[in-house]
């Protein structure tokens, strides 16, 4: 070899050990960087069997095969029924394949829907925790790990909407009230400045710390017990302490007392409330505030103000987490998992719109019961009803009208899709604001159906004969969403036309109502409780309710309404208070 060759050969293994040491140099630098940026996949399986694990560190770049393995393993787990198998799997493929999205579907939807119904609906408490563990895999680890996917914040959304809000599980109505029940001691008063109040709190106890008033009450609070001292657990005993003072020392609470009405409270308390609402359940309030304003119920009396959403209702978080879904992963070209997670927006909407105003009723109290079972759940003597809220439909029809076009370009089939559901809900519309007796707002809508869907035989005619003619069709093929929708309006207008002294209408509406009440109870009478509907005084009882809490009518009417019943029918009166009773107490209990 001539010299010149061995200069340039050793030139070139100096210049390459140079360049491995300085690739070895940044490795630590780009691991940590990997970890920050949490594209570190490597992590170490727990529980597994050894020769998963060993086979895991040994194949190295074959993980992907390792997973087809065990995914096919843990669909034949399903397929038999084995489902807290299938979940261990599930765990380890997740561990394996965190960017793997279709694991944590799945992870989630067998959680929720699967193991959860092994359980039997007398243990509803059990049920829950699995559904809670559904979501939260997906809230909490899921989405974390994969901020862009729109499928986990769909599939997410979709376990509020369909599992929690609607009323195929069984025990749907524990799954609300454990929802209610945790939302509303963080919404406060729920208005429009409250909500202002939270976007702009601080965001970490370091931050809200900087205010020496706040610091001072906290040292107060840490004097009475040292379980304050812990930074990290301060908003939630705080919490607590607000909400069951009695598990707390008595001094904890007369913290309280002393600070009570002052700005230093006032302050920490929405703090507090922001950072539950962040770290729990992973709401941004200034997203929060944003929905309310794009999406809240729109003031009769007043269209330019929109009320906010109620948060404690499950379609409320599945319209948030499927419009920040939009948000992260919406794409131009047409995209079947954004056409989808716009009709879990579509579908959240439109159940506001049915079933949006949440009433939480507590059953008598049963003594003898209480004494068999000291252990029982108080929860489950309580119960759910939901009511339809019509300040959503302008909300929904903008909504839809905006989807609609957003896919008249990009997909046929959607953008059909999507107006045909458009029309099937006006005309729905239509029919429940007629019975309601918001004839102006029917009469609307009608006109507006017409002239979107001129060629539909059916619409040429009246207002009046139009809905005639459905509540006809509909008779012989009534759900428990379509009787109770149709009964409580039908009760709603019987008491409005009483109070304008039209009683042969009134009466005529009110026994078409009872009617209706009679024919789909004595087709469902041997069917299981969560499919039947309340006595029919009940409903008579929630139509009172409604027509005097409705800002539609002018509250002369109200009076007089009130003012015939006692007078002309004494015997209703007698019912109504009777199912009055316990609302009444209920309300008061809450008060206070």
């Amino acid at each position: 070899m001539k010299t010149r060759d061995k200069i340039i050969f050793l030139a070139a293994v100096i210049c390459s050990i140079a360049l491995i040491y300085t690739a070895g140099s940044q490795l630590d630098y780009i691991n940590s960087q990997r970890k920050e940026m949490n594209l570190v996949i490597e992590e170490p399986l727990e529980n597994a069997p050894p020769s998963l694990a060993f086979a895991t560190v040994a194949m190295g770049a074959f993980r992907g095969l390792i997973v087809d393995v065990l995914w096919i393993k843990a669909d034949n787990c399903k397929e038999r029924g084995q489902f807290h198998d299938a979940k261990q799997i599930a765990d380890w493929i997740v561990m394996l394949q965190p960017r793997f999205s279709g694991v944590w579907e799945f992870h989630a939807w067998n959680m929720a829907y699967n193991i959860s119904v092994t359980i039997p609906a007398s243990n509803p408490e059990q049920r829950w925790r699995w559904v809670k563990n559904g979501y939260e895999l997906l809230r909490d680890r899921g989405i974390p790990l994969n901020p862009h996917d729109i499928n986990l914040y769909r599939e997410l959304a979709r376990i509020f909407q369909h599992k929690i809000g609607a009323i195929s599980d069984d025990a749907h109505i524990y799954y609300k009230l454990q929802l209610i029940e945790a939302m509303e001691p963080l919404l406060g008063p729920a208005d429009e400045d409250f909500f202002e109040s939270l976007a702009k709190s601080p965001k970490t106890i370091k931050e809200i710390k900087t205010d020496p008033n706040i610091v001072e009450f906290i040292d107060e609070l840490v004097k009475t017990d040292k379980i304050f001292a812990n930074d990290n657990k301060l908003v939630r005993n705080y919490l607590a302490l607000r909400q069951t003072p009695l598990k707390f020392k008595k001094d904890c609470y007369h913290i309280i007392n002393l600070y009570r009405g002052t700005e230093t409270l006032e302050k920490f308390d929405i703090f507090a409330k922001a950072h539950q609402l962040r770290d729990e359940w992973k709401l941004e309030p200034e997203l929060m505030q944003e929905l309310n304003k794009t999406y809240g119920p729109v003031d009769f009396e007043d269209p330019n103000y929109q009320h906010p959403l109620d948060w404690r209702h499950p379609d409320t978080h599945a319209l948030y987490w499927a419009t920040k879904g939009l948000r992260l992963g919406s794409k131009e070209k047409f995209n079947v998992k954004e056409a989808n997670t716009d009709r879990i927006v579509n579908h959240s909407l439109q159940n506001l719109l049915r079933n949006g105003r949440l009433f939480v009723y507590e059953k008598p109290y049963d003594k003898e019961q209480a004494d068999l079972r000291p252990d029982l759940n108080p929860m489950l003597n309580k119960t759910v009803y939901q009511r339809p809220d019509f300040r959503m439909y302008e909300v929904y029809d903008k909504f839809v009208r905006k989807a609609a076009e957003k896919y008249k370009g990009k997909s046929k089939g959607t953008f059909q899709s999507m107006l045909d559901g458009h029309r099937n809900r006006m005309g729905w519309a239509v029919q429940e604001f007629y019975l309601a007796g918001h004839r102006k707002l029917a009469l609307r809508t009608y006109l507006k159906l017409r002239k979107l869907y001129p060629d539909r035989q059916d619409l040429k005619v009246s207002l009046d004969i139009y809905i005639i003619n459905e509540i006809r069709k509909e008779i012989p093929n009534l759900d428990i969403y379509s009787a109770q929708k149709m009964i409580l309006p039908m009760l709603k207008e019987s008491f409005f036309q009483y109070s304008m002294n039209e009683d042969d209408e009134a009466l005529a509406r009110e026994a078409m109502a009872k009617e209706i009440w009679q024919i789909y109870m004595t087709s469902y009478e041997d069917e299981e409780y969560r499919i039947g509907l309340p006595s029919f005084d009940k409903l008579q009882f929630f139509a009172l309710m409604d027509f005097f809490n409705d800002p539609y009518y002018d509250i002369t009417l109200r009076e007089s309404l009130s003012a015939r019943i006692k007078l002309e029918r004494p015997k209703l009166m007698e019912k109504l208070k009777k199912q009055a009773l316990p609302y009444i107490e209920e309300q008061q209990k809450q008060q206070k």
